[in-house]
């Protein structure tokens, strides 16, 4: 058996395991963990709780400590010094006139390491501009390109609904989205309206795409033959969240009806051979 602890980093972000290493934790206590970017302040999210040692994939990294006063006193003046940091990037970027576009800073609890984060359509050649960061803050410097989706994560923004973006707000991991879910839920194929800020197919397709399939599966394929009560009809359609069916009746005349009025038609066996 294993005791782990669940913690986040940032307002939606992934959710880390780490060992509690005896010390008592509960839901949104601030804690300090060593991380592959060095000390950083996260909050409990998944209180200690006992998992089967299968379902640890690897060892896991201890807790440092319960987060102090001076500890998130010292996150908050990081703050104003990774805005400081960005604009600083922001000027050598422009200077060595580089095709990446700058996301964010961040500073380790330790001040020891500083992140940044920019995406690029291309890969970028940042050497030059890594020895000059690095020169000027004095500190281990780091670069990482982060792809369009992360890019909005980031930056934030509101999506089609009017609302904040969900990957901002509450997705923590991003999950695959398809063109077949859009076709599902009968949504037009214009990448430009279904698509989000990040260009990327909009992430909310996915939240209703297993309950369409389901109540598709209800319904009639088009091209089948149904009997109404008007008579035998092919089906042109249907709507799954009215439970309704668009047929085209012998007549030509294309009628919508609910699905407890459809019976599918047995399918007619050929006729083996020729009479006589």
């Amino acid at each position: 058996m294993a005791e782990i602890v669940g913690i986040r980093f940032k307002r939606a972000g992934r959710v880390y395991y780490f060992d509690p290493a005896g010390i008592e934790l509960e839901v949104n206590d601030c804690v300090v963990v060593k991380t592959t970017r060095g000390l950083e302040l996260g909050y409990v999210v998944i209180s200690p709780a006992q998992v089967l040692d299968s379902a640890v994939t690897g060892p896991l990294k201890p807790v440092m400590r319960k987060a102090k006063p001076d500890d998130i006193k010292r996150a908050h003046e990081f703050e104003s010094k990774n805005r400081q940091a960005l604009a600083k990037c922001g000027e050598l970027i422009a200077k060595l006139q580089l095709p990446m576009k700058l996301l964010s800073a961040e500073y380790d609890l330790s001040g020891k390491r500083l992140t940044f984060f920019f995406s690029a359509v291309e890969r970028v050649d940042f050497r030059e501009l890594v020895r000059e960061l690095t020169n000027h803050f004095k500190v281990r410097v780091e670069l990482r390109q982060v792809g369009p989706r992360d890019e909005a994560k980031l930056i934030g923004g509101f999506g089609r609904c009017g609302r904040p973006l969900c990957c901002m707000s509450f997705l923590s991991e991003f999950a695959p989205v398809s063109i077949k879910m859009a076709k599902e839920q009968d949504l037009p194929l214009n990448p430009m309206k279904i698509s989000g800020i990040c260009g990327r197919l909009m992430c909310c397709l996915g939240y209703e795409g297993e309950l369409y399939q389901v109540m598709r599966e209800r319904l009639p394929k088009e091209g089948q033959q149904v009997s109404t009560p008007m008579g035998v009809a092919s089906v042109v359609g249907g709507n799954p969240l009215k439970e309704t069916v668009l047929v085209e009746l012998e007549s030509g005349a294309t009628v919508e009806l609910p699905l407890s009025e459809i019976t599918i038609e047995a399918e007619r066996p050929h006729q083996q051979g020729k009479e006589g």
